[in-house]
């Protein structure tokens, strides 16, 4: 019989989360740790990513604050080789870093719309991209992990954010055709949907209390979601127990696609 540390244990494996100066980056980083993986943590804030670092390091796993602007040329493969240069192979990537600009379709502009898929869509598949090319080389399993939007399919009827709904159905989309084209390679490529979450990214349009209202009233829970709620999501995906998991999406959303 397995143990739960066969499992779920994470030792040996070398993690990189994007956007993990902050939020839901900040707790996959810390439960990926739990699990024994060493973390490379990218995102703009290096101030920011130094202390969360050294906060994993405390917990008994290497970590390393690798500030990137993934949304600038190049700064997607320097990213990994940085990763790669302080920890090794990165084996585990989490694309979780993304942006969610606002206004009425009609009136979006391209700027906006570009900055969403930049940093929503095209980033992600070109640290996947990166990753998998190594793994493939190395002839390395690997698990790649792309946090989308149960507004990936859907609309949203809470804020206009065209951008975003756009670019997180493209990478949904993208999550299934890597996993077909690597499944070969033993790289699992899954997708985590959340759905309402208090981060960064929403805090300011929860200060309204009526899109609170909006979101808790088509939510069959009715409340919002915790962070430990996607964590857990997360450890199964890129576990020794998901090894036949690849090309799904897991929606942790209280309900709310049930409808």
């Amino acid at each position: 019989m397995s143990t739960i540390d066969d499992l779920f244990s994470l030792r040996g494996q070398v993690a990189l989360v994007t956007g993990a100066s902050s939020g839901l980056g900040v707790e996959f980083a810390r439960v990926l740790a739990a699990a024994g993986a060493d973390v490379a943590l990218v995102a703009r804030r290096r101030e920011r990513l130094e202390e969360v670092a050294r906060e994993l390091r405390g917990a008994g796993v290497r970590a390393a604050a690798v500030p990137a602007d993934l949304a600038a040329d190049g700064d997607c493969a320097r990213a990994v080789a940085d990763a790669e240069s302080q920890l090794g192979t990165v084996s585990i990537l989490v694309n979780n870093a993304g942006v969610a600009p606002m206004s009425r379709a009609e009136k979006h502009a391209r700027e906006k719309w570009e900055s969403a898929l930049r940093l929503n869509l095209t980033s992600p598949f070109l640290l996947a991209q990166e990753v998998a090319r190594r793994l493939i080389e190395a002839r390395k399993p690997g698990r790649v992990v792309n946090v989308t939007s149960v507004l990936a399919g859907r609309a949203n009827p809470v804020y206009n954010a065209i951008g975003y709904v756009a670019s997180k159905a493209g990478l949904e989309n993208a999550t299934r055709q890597m996993a077909m084209e690597w499944a070969k390679h033993r790289i699992t490529v899954n997708a985590i949907a959340p759905g309402w979450f208090q981060t960064e990214m929403t805090e300011h349009g929860f200060a309204e209390s009526a899109n609170v209202e909006k979101v808790l009233g088509r939510t069959p829970m009715g409340r919002l979601g915790e962070a430990h709620e996607l964590s857990t999501a997360l450890l199964y995906l890129v576990s020794p127990a998901s090894t036949f998991t690849t090309g799904t999406t897991v929606y942790v959303d209280g309900g709310w696609t049930s409808w």
